[in-house]
């Protein structure tokens, strides 16, 4: 890369169609010549040290993305390490991690000089310089592992052909440009070498707690597994805590991931195992295989839960998460996702998750409960739907009766989805009004789920309603999906982390099931094609017989906004609150 070259100057921003194509030629054209060593255009570029968070890019680790984020200043800084730059790269957002409608930073070279620009992808995929640019390139700099570019961009920039940042997850585009090219017009998104990765971008901003002086630390790593050749596994692994294990607080915990692997370790989770059992058998294999003993299905209970891009996960200095001691399982199942998209063969793993505990335990139990929808086929999403809406209810008569007077306070949650689910968002409301969004996510992925912290503790009290909403596409279905816990049927849920832990643990809803009889009935009474409504057939083979014309679309709509619910709400032992 003999220079790079910028733009600097900025046209009005609301230019007229002409002046956008004029501008499109005035900054492919028209450049600032730029040393590659180090560029300080809009003040100066931050160090190494100051990118706290780090992901890499690709399946090879060939493009490493580090970032920070300035809640002040409302801007991320971005900072990628090119390990093999060819001629140029893409790197961006858009909604699902598709490459038409993306929002670019292009870097590209045509043999003699290098380019870098702000550009989008229209529809059909083609790249336009966008006529405000708005990634701000700070600088470059050669080092032995690669070159380091980095730029900046504003959460929001005012511009429709811009993503905005906002909190959840972001889909993040790349693609490596392997040959020159004249122009930013000419690159074909389609016949580059190309890739998605899913980080939450804008980072809580927290203070991070002190931790006690007689902490130890406890590594659950899968034991030097050799990763399967194929793109997806799901890998479980039992262990067990040493007989006789007192009480304690894990306080925090952060991912042991082996060197080399980082690109494929996608996420990690360990459950501990039901109490009501005695033992658990060993396992050391596949989640999915015909050899995985049933039992292992009792094991479900979150302690920890890791995402790529997380960091380690603290808990709140006034609380920790209990375990050990009478009443609890010993037996605990670590659960790691492969993500292997290059197959590539004999890779040994023993990665994991390193908790730390201490013995000194604090002034509050964490708890765990389940908000949403209850596990039921009564709650169904017709096929062929772009964004269907679904809702999960906890609410004030469950809330006054089981939470203490003092309240609760919620520090971290984790949604939860199949693989349908598309967005998801969990509201406090108090007096019947919506007063504080817990947790949302409006570009959720079922592939990328992590116990994300709260930028600030929520407080929730007796007589408050927690409203859970996850919106789902069946585009690609050609029958109802129902509610359950196959991966082809749905979920709506949000694991909320709180103190001080209370008896319930479960607060759901689902719509009343004969308000749904009535429902199939009427389908019955206005269409030819008969639904059989008898008692031996079940609800799910009921919706898969419903013809699914906008008629009873819209019923079924209608029906889950304003029909009475049925409510969970559940001590652990399973058993109702009355």
């Amino acid at each position: 890369l003999p220079g790079m070259q910028t733009s600097r100057s900025k046209p009005c921003p609301c230019p007229s169609f002409k002046l956008r194509e004029v501008a499109s030629m005035y900054f492919t054209m028209i450049a600032v010549f730029l040393v590659i060593l180090v560029v300080a255009l809009q003040g100066l570029a931050p160090r190494g040290s100051d990118f706290p968070y780090k992901v890499p890019l690709d399946p090879q680790g060939l493009l490493e993305l580090s970032w920070n984020v300035s809640y002040p200043e409302q801007v991320v800084h971005f900072q990628l390490l090119l390990r093999d730059l060819r001629f140029g790269l893409l790197f961006g957002m858009s909604d699902r991690g598709e490459f038409e409608n993306a929002d670019l930073a292009v870097l590209w070279s045509d043999g003699h000089n290098s380019y870098f620009g702000d550009a989008w992808s229209d529809a059909k995929g083609q790249l336009h310089m966008d006529s405000q640019q708005d990634y701000q390139l700070l600088g470059a700099r050669r080092a032995p592992e690669g070159l380091y570019i980095l730029f900046r961009r504003a959460f929001s920039t005012c511009d429709p052909k811009d993503y905005l940042i906002e909190d959840g997850t972001v889909h993040l585009i790349y693609g490596i440009l392997e040959k020159p090219v004249h122009s930013l017009h000419a690159i074909n998104i389609s016949a580059i070498h190309r890739g998605l990765q899913r980080v939450q971008l804008l980072k809580p901003n927290i203070t991070i707690p002190e931790l006690p002086s007689n902490m130890k630390t406890m590594e659950i790593t899968a034991p030097n597994v050799v990763i399967p050749s194929q793109e997806t596994t799901y890998w479980c692994y039992m262990t067990e805590l040493p007989a006789d294990f007192p009480k304690h607080h894990i306080v925090m915990y952060e991912p042991v991931i082996t060197a080399g692997n980082e690109a494929l370790v996608h996420h990690m989770e360990v459950f501990q195992c039901a109490a009501e059992f005695d033992s658990f058998p060993h396992y050391n294999g596949p989640c999915d295989s015909k050899m995985k003993p049933e039992r292992l299905n009792y094991c479900r209970h979150v302690l920890a839960a890791w995402a790529m891009g997380a960091q380690a996960f603290y808990y709140p200095e006034e609380a920790g998460l209990a375990f050990g001691g009478p009443g609890s399982s010993r037996y605990l199942r670590l659960e790691i996702h492969y993500h292997n998209p290059l197959v590539y063969e004999g890779r040994h793993d023993s990665s994991g998750i390193r908790l730390y505990y201490t013995a000194t335990l604090r002034h509050y139990d964490a708890g765990i409960m389940e908000l949403g929808l209850v596990y039921t086929p009564v709650m169904a999403i017709p096929p062929g739907e772009d964004s269907f809406i679904l809702t999960g209810y906890c609410t004030d008569k469950c809330t006054q009766l089981a939470l203490p007077a003092a309240g609760i306070r919620i520090f971290a949650s984790q949604l939860h989805t199949h693989l349908a689910g598309r967005k998801v968002v969990t509201v406090l409301s108090r007096d019947g009004r919506e007063r504080q969004v817990v947790n949302a996510d409006g570009h959720y992925s079922p592939h990328f789920q992590e116990i994300r912290m709260l930028k600030e503790l929520v407080a929730v009290f007796p007589g408050d309603e927690l409203i859970t909403t996850c919106t789902y596409n069946t585009e690609d279905r050609s029958r109802a999906t129902v509610g359950g816990f196959g991966i082809l049927e749905e979920m709506c849920v949000n694991y909320i982390h709180y103190y001080p832990q209370t008896q319930l643990e479960l607060c759901k809803s689902a719509v009343d099931p004969g308000y749904l009889h009535r429902y199939f009935n009427l389908v019955n009474r206005f269409n030819d094609e008969e639904v059989c409504t008898c008692p031996q057939v079940s609800v799910p083979q009921q919706f898969y017989s419903v013809p699914w014309n906008t008629f009873n679309r819209d019923v079924l709509k209608s029906l889950y906004s304003f029909a009475p619910i049925s409510m969970h709400c559940n001590k652990s032992s399973a058993v109702r609150f009355p």
